[in-house]
């Protein structure tokens, strides 16, 4: 008999569909997609309803195994849910959002559970866990409502309560047909909405009391303000539940409770306009009424006047109410507080005083690397704007120790003097590579320009928090309140954006426009290399090596990773190394000192941890060894050799954590050891065929928006105020003209 050939088209139709749908939010979808690619499961199939790039990019590293559904940037979760639904062939829908997450064995325990149920269930509730970005896996207040409902399947009406479960699509699971049948109904941007109103459409309803769906909170100060259309939606929204209630009175008093409980607690947050607050006031007030259930008895205390006030439609007495509230707490507050240090309450009044005098539109202060000087993307920044802009005065934050440092003629203060706060107070723009002072007001009106320092390898931010050797000693309340102050963020690459979007959960603004203190890597010509290489002692035709190693976390001091005499020696009287400490070590007493030897004297070592302005030792140097530190980013802008050494890259990714594997994408051939190292340096490893096309790759992802122009596009954007489509366009890098290598700009 001939072999009988399996039909490909003859699959069984799987029990679950997993429908991921939705934006790439702070990249939360990479770690919900892995934990489903690594734990496959008979009978589930993953469908991605990926909305833009960013998404879609990050749904096709897991093609074929998952089907991947591209829609549009601004496409919306509703259209992501249907889109994704549409592709689906299992019985059962698990809507997962593209932010939230599956907890360790939540898909077998979904697929257990509907495959004993029958076809007269329509929804399958579940228990959740709560996360957000202090804490994870916190349990959810659903877990003992559903274990009272046991395990039988029930009509809502024998159990209204179930109505109180957390409003998430996720924590829902679907009979198909019965998503079809109702998708009209259900297909909304509002998911508490379509939460709500599965359950009130089903016929009958089951339980899982088993933690299978994370609800990940994002910070509402990341999110856009809710505007009064979206305020007023919620009134909306019960008024069109309730509607579907009318004949049920079990679930209606339930619901009617649930409405009055969302209106109090939105009216009580702070920042509703007063004609935008009146008008929800109004519009709930006589929701509440037209739908109060007969007989319906208030609770005692303070919650029962708020709910009498609300049906009675009183805003007068509910906001007088609100106002003797708050005066209470605040006289409690101050009493707990007690007075202030004397000097504290002196500069507080001298910095209160400042903030009542109008902003200065012709005022900027600038700081860089905790006030250390005139440095990095606000030094680019600010000659640019001397350039283009130059009715706008800088004035430099620097330490007083820094000061005697300054270029002669610049304009600065010192952190604690009068005139310190007066500026930070009358400001227009502040701009930083790090954070201002947690006092510092961000008033109306202020731009605040965050610049950061470096492209992100580590782990930065809140995604610190799982890794106690960097999180140690921070206070990141404190950090995103600082954070919640920037308007602008600078980034150099989309792979930053990203990485700050995730890392610091704001409502900024990003300029994607590449960092200013890379222009000179492209502004450069012959002349200025071999001026930084005169000035570095380093003759015509000898090979300058820069390496310059990161600071580690988890080391409480500074420790060599390599014998630099030894390296030195090895290298040849033709090779200078360069060694470059990091800054977080004190420039005028380097760690390196002791190691340096009697190489320094011959002039083949160089120590220039305190050699400033970094930019012109790149420009000096033939080749960058370095280990994790983010000059590698900067440094590929020159389209020079790059040398990874990495002895301690496991010890490093799991102390500090990264944001993806340096060793599978270094900027060119990676050493592990010194000897390894030696190896590359001493032969043609470092500048052959394969490390420059490692560079070449390294460079599109992380040379991104680097072209030369990335200060006037800054200034023009944040001072000048033009609109982002007339700002010079960033060339392609494959366009882009470096400066030239040392050995061409010796040539020329």
């Amino acid at each position: 008999m001939p072999e009988t050939v399996p039909d490909p088209f003859a699959e069984t139709a799987p029990e679950l569909s997993v429908v991921v749908h939705g934006r790439n939010v702070q990249d939360h979808l990479p770690d919900l997609l892995d934990s489903l690619d690594a734990h496959p499961l008979p009978g589930v199939e993953v469908i991605v309803a990926a909305v833009g790039d960013w998404a879609r990019e990050v749904a096709e590293r897991h093609a074929p195994a998952f089907t991947v559904v591209p829609l549009p940037d601004g496409a919306g979760d509703a259209a992501g849910r249907s889109a994704g639904a549409a592709r689906a062939r299992g019985r059962w829908l698990h809507f997962v959002h593209a932010k939230d997450g599956l907890p360790v064995g939540a898909a077998p325990a979904v697929v257990e559970r509907v495959g004993g149920l029958p076809d007269t269930v329509d929804v399958l509730l579940l228990d959740h866990v709560r996360s957000s970005w202090r804490a994870s896996g916190l349990p959810s207040p659903d877990g003992p409502r559903l274990a009272r409902a046991g395990r039988a399947d029930l009509a809502l009406d024998d159990r209204a309560a179930l109505l109180r479960l957390t409003p998430l699509l996720g924590n829902r699971v679907v009979r198909a047909g019965f998503w079809r049948a109702r998708e009209r109904l259900l297909t909304t941007e509002d998911e508490p909405f379509a939460a709500y109103a599965a359950l009130l459409l089903a016929d009958r309803v089951a339980c899982l009391p088993h933690p299978a769906y994370e609800d990940r909170r994002l910070r509402p100060e990341s999110l856009p303000p809710p505007t009064p259309a979206e305020r007023y939606a919620l009134v909306d929204r019960y008024e069109a539940l309730l509607g579907l209630t009318a004949d049920r009175p079990a679930v209606h008093g339930v619901l009617y409770d649930l409405m009055i409980r969302d209106c109090l607690h939105t009216f009580a947050r702070a920042g509703m306009p007063d004609d935008v607050a009146r008008e929800f006031f109004h519009r709930a007030s006589v929701t509440a009424r037209r739908h109060r259930p007969e007989g319906l008895r208030r609770p005692a205390g303070l919650e029962g006047v708020r709910r009498s006030l609300l049906e009675e439609g009183a805003y007068g007495k509910y906001r007088a109410l609100q106002s003797a509230n708050h005066a209470r707490r605040e006289v409690r507050s101050a009493a707990r507080t007690g007075r202030r240090r004397a000097g504290t309450r002196l500069r507080a009044l001298q910095y209160r005083a400042a903030l009542a005098r109008p902003l200065d539109p012709h005022l900027a202060v600038f700081s860089a690397y905790w006030n250390r000087g005139v440095a990095c993307n606000p030094a680019a920044i600010a000659a640019k704007l001397a350039e283009l802009a130059p009715s706008v005065h800088p004035v430099w934050v620097v330490t007083a120790a820094g000061a005697a440092l300054l270029p002669p003629g610049t304009d600065h203060v010192v952190p604690g003097t009068r005139r310190y706060w007066e500026v930070l107070a009358r400001a227009k723009y502040l701009v930083n590579n790090v954070n201002f002072p947690d006092g510092v007001v961000k008033r109306p009106g202020a731009v605040h320009l965050q610049t950061h320092h470096g492209t992100p390898l580590k782990r930065m931010g809140v995604d610190q928090l799982p890794y106690p050797a960097a999180a140690h000693g921070l206070d990141f309340q404190a950090l995103l309140e600082r954070v919640d102050k920037w308007d602008f963020s600078v980034s150099a690459n989309s792979h930053s954006t990203r990485m700050w979007q995730r890392a610091y959960p704001s409502r900024h603004i990003s300029l994607d426009h590449g960092y200013p203190r890379n222009d000179v890597y492209y502004t450069a010509g012959p002349a200025e290399v071999r001026a930084a290489r005169e000035r570095l002692g380093i003759a015509p035709g000898r090979r300058a090596v820069l390496y310059a190693p990161t600071h580690r976390d988890y080391e409480a001091g500074w420790t060599p990773r390599l014998d630099l005499a030894g390296l030195a020696d090895r290298l040849g009287e033709e090779t200078i190394l360069l060694v470059r400490a990091h800054y977080f070590y004190d420039g005028t007493a380097s760690p390196l000192g002791g190691l340096l030897g009697s190489l320094r004297r011959t002039g083949r070592l160089v120590d220039v941890s305190s050699y400033d302005p970094v930019e012109e030792l790149c420009l000096a140097a033939d080749a960058l060894v370095t280990d994790y530190s983010s000059i590698m980013f900067d440094y590929a802008n020159l389209d020079r050799p790059i040398v990874v050494h990495a002895d301690d890259w496991e010890t490093y990714r799991t102390t500090r954590g990264v944001y993806f594997d340096l060793m599978a994408e270094a900027p060119g051939p990676v050493a592990r050891t010194q000897a390894e190292l030696t190896e590359i340096l001493t032969t043609d490893a470092w500048h052959d065929e394969r490390a420059t096309k490692a560079r070449a790759a390294f460079r599109r992802r992380f040379c991104e928006y680097d072209d030369g122009h990335a200060a006037e596009r800054v200034v023009r954007r944040v001072f000048l105020g033009e609109d982002e489509r007339t700002l010079p366009p960033v060339l392609p890098v494959e366009d882009r003209t470096p400066a030239p290598s040392p050995e061409e700009a010796s040539a020329s």
